[in-house]
């Protein structure tokens, strides 16, 4: 899956070490030639294979090697990112470490369109017929904690390293690797296609997925209804009733933090909980929904972090039977809204990141908490809602 292109050697001419210069944006000189005296240097990254958007960052490691007859004391490593135009400002992150536990951060900067650009801090010296690994981490963080940008994204990274040696020493190699981008994923299960207004809870469970080498943290993963409900999950064997949570944007909307808030994902792991929807006796009757989104990252304004939602399912609220003996329908598996605002632009099965707006419906459901197929949000773009949303992307 990885692809690798070694686009400049130490025997290459001057112009294509120029076009290199001119692609990179690097002062950096034409390469020597083997006979000159000077060192021969290449690089060999082996980029992580996948990073999580709004996760903690991957390890990596680069191989500096010096293949010519001479020293060098000042062996420089030079990174460039492109994410596209997706990415905002605080969405990257690079650290190194040379020596010791401690990792140090990469600056990066905006270096030509949509590319950032960083070099290592620390040069090091590379002997002749020798070799050195240094170890990195790449993230996709999405902002900072408790402050996850809610626009942007990307599928994936194209991760370029460049290897030099002095002041303005010669771009001797470049090492190029593509990183695909994922993120967490959340769905329901179980939920019954009927509740009985003032009748007993329907019960479902609720997943949290992390299907990426990154590790997470500040997970919440929220179950949004409407405000005629009261919410249970099942932890250590008892029920706990969940306190709603609403947005000054619509307060209509209630949504309840499952697995608790500011929970913590391992790469490749889930968290599961067991989930009881009560409606009220006034609740209104007819189609609504639970739907749910993780958000990691959020901050004080409710719901607003870097957000993925699943599909939601619709729940038709029934009047009491007469008898008083009414209960939920048998279970289904959630399933898509089939609101125009739900369904998109675009398949269910294909990726999306578009930003979401929760609005009540007529019937008291939610017209818009699980949003269809869209296009990348560019970074900087306006928010329709509050919360951004990216979908987890169908696997073939």
């Amino acid at each position: 899956m990885k692809a690798v292109t070694r686009s400049l050697r130490s025997s290459a001419v001057a112009s294509a070490a120029g076009l290199l210069l001119t692609l990179t944006g690097a002062a950096l000189a034409p390469a020597a030639l083997a006979d000159t005296g000077l060192p021969q240097l290449t690089v060999a990254t082996e980029a992580p294979a996948m990073v999580g958007l709004g996760g903690l960052p991957v390890a990596f490691t680069t191989t500096a090697s010096n293949t010519g007859q001479n020293d060098t004391s000042s062996a420089r490593l030079i990174y460039r990112v492109d994410g596209g135009s997706g990415l905002p400002e605080n969405a990257l992150s690079l650290e190194y470490r040379l020596d010791g536990t401690t990792w140090k951060s990469v600056p990066l900067e905006i270096v030509e369109g949509t590319v950032y650009g960083g070099e290592l801090p620390e040069q090091f010296p590379l002997a002749a017929g020798k070799s050195r690994s240094v170890q990195l981490r790449l993230g996709l963080p999405m902002g900072t904690p408790h402050n996850g940008d809610s626009n942007g994204g990307t599928d994936h990274l194209k991760l370029t390293t460049m290897i030099s040696y002095g002041a303005s020493g010669a771009a001797n190699d470049t090492d190029v690797d593509d990183v695909v981008v994922d993120g967490l994923s959340t769905h329901l299960s179980g939920v019954p296609v009927t509740a009985t207004a003032g009748g007993p809870a329907i019960a479902f469970k609720a997943t949290v997925d992390n299907p990426t080498p990154s590790a997470y943290e500040n997970v919440t993963d929220v179950l949004f209804t409407n405000r005629y409900t009261t919410v249970q999950v099942r932890r250590s064997g008892t029920w706990t009733t969940l306190k709603p949570i609403t947005s000054n944007a619509e307060p209509d909307v209630y949504g309840y933090d499952v697995i608790g808030k500011d929970a913590s994902l391992a790469a490749h792991a889930g968290a599961s909980v067991d989930v009881r929807v009560t409606y009220r006796k006034d609740a209104p009757l007819g189609k609504t929904e639970v739907s749910p989104c993780v958000i990691v990252n959020e901050g004080s304004i409710p719901f607003r972090g870097t957000t993925s939602c699943g599909k939601g399912a619709t729940v038709t609220v029934k009047k009491a039977a007469a008898s008083g003996t009414a209960s939920p329908s048998p279970s289904v598996t959630a399933s898509a809204s089939s609101s125009p605002a739900a369904t998109g632009t675009g398949s269910t099965s294909t990726p999306s990141r578009v930003t979401a707006q929760l609005a009540e419906t007529g019937s008291g459901g939610l017209s818009a908490t699980a949003v269809g197929a869209g296009g990348l949000v560019a970074a900087g773009a306006g928010a329709l809602g509050f919360t951004a949303v990216r979908r987890r992307r169908g696997r073939a």
